[in-house]
């Protein structure tokens, strides 16, 4: 344990409660803290949502339609998307970043790279210079949040198909875990949509195994344009210093894609919840980050950063507290103080 890190510890340990009683909060306070490196003691939340259009979804790997993603991502604007009303209640600021929806009208921040990317059941999912393009697009909204003078991020997404995207991609990265990586997503119930969402994976992986050298090759071949922007923010939090909350499974896929490349971004990185999605766990495994760790099991399988607000929510509660409450040194005085008196008048 480092200086800074003991220095940390033996304040919240002075605090006027059981030491580690505030539990994975607790934790997570200290590992806040750290990143700031006293530069601040009070949260300044943003709510960052990356939104794109995936072209698998013409291989019928979906229930819904394509077009929810345009229409779902305006309601976020509008304050009557979940993950709105979530950032609203709370006085939360958010951002809708569009980065490939499939419509000609952009929505919230225009950073379109393409209507939605290619099917990867076809053909690579997107350009050399497309990646590149969407990681510097999620780089450029953390800085723009920092200068905004936010101190803690935390991420969601919008696309349908992207756990599709996801699920390719972290089979990429695990292909022993294939068979348990691939979920329902949004088709709860639905195993025929599962089993070929599961089939036309694994030929993409096998088609393009020859290719994937690296995250971005793999994020070229089978990942989306959220995935990619969500990759470049986390990868810009590790350098800012600005600690993060990932919310599910698709943001989980991009932490596992951002530690690939730069190991100390799981430094800044806080876990939120586990995601009903089976591949959620495997992603943090291979993340190096403790699933345990993680503060919600409320089986949450929205999105949109949803899990991560609540997380934000209650970190916020507890960074307050732990600045403002008192310490066990003067608790224990005063009761000392009212246990000598009592004594006194006992035995006067």
């Amino acid at each position: 344990m480092k200086a800074e890190e003991r220095r940390i510890r033996a304040w919240l340990d002075s605090l006027a409660k059981p030491r580690g009683s505030l539990g994975i909060w607790e934790r997570q306070v200290e590992k806040v803290l750290l990143v700031w490196r006293d530069k601040s003691h009070e949260l300044s939340p943003k709510h960052i949502i990356f939104a794109a259009d995936n072209g698998v979804v013409r291989a019928g790997v979906v229930s819904q339609l394509a077009e929810v993603t345009y229409v779902q991502s305006r309601h976020m604007l509008a304050g009557t998307a979940a993950v709105a009303c979530f950032c609203r209640c709370n006085n939360i600021s958010y951002e809708v970043v569009d980065v490939g929806i499939a419509h000609p009208q952009e929505v919230g921040v225009g950073r379109k790279i393409a209507q939605g990317t290619h099917d990867f059941s076809l053909q690579p999912a997107m350009s050399k210079g497309e990646v590149e393009r969407a990681l510097h697009v999620g780089a450029e909204r953390v800085r723009v949040a920092q200068q905004e003078g936010y101190n803690l991020l935390s991420f969601g997404e919008m696309g349908i198909g992207n756990t599709t995207t996801s699920a390719a991609v972290l089979g990429a990265l695990v292909p022993q875990e294939i068979d348990t990586i691939v979920g329902y997503g949004a088709s709860q119930g639905n195993y025929g949509l599962v089993l070929k969402k599961k089939k036309i994976i694994v030929q993409a992986l096998q088609r393009y195994q020859s290719e994937m050298h690296g995250i971005e090759d793999i994020l070229r071949c089978v990942g989306g344009f959220d995935i990619a922007a969500l990759t470049g923010a986390m990868l810009a939090c590790a350098t800012a210093g600005i600690p993060f909350f990932i919310d599910g499974f698709i943001t989980a896929v991009a932490l596992a894609c951002a530690v690939s490349i730069n190991a100390s971004v799981r430094d800044v990185a806080l876990l939120s919840h586990i995601s009903r999605e089976p591949g959620m766990s495997a992603a943090l495994r291979y993340s190096g980050m403790d699933i345990y760790e993680a503060p919600l099991q409320g089986e949450l399988a929205l999105g949109e950063g949803t899990g991560a607000i609540l997380a934000v929510i209650l970190l916020r509660t507890v960074l307050y507290t732990v600045f403002h409450m008192g310490s066990m040194e003067t608790l224990n005085q005063e009761a000392r103080k009212i246990h000598q008196q009592r004594r006194r008048d006992e035995d006067g």
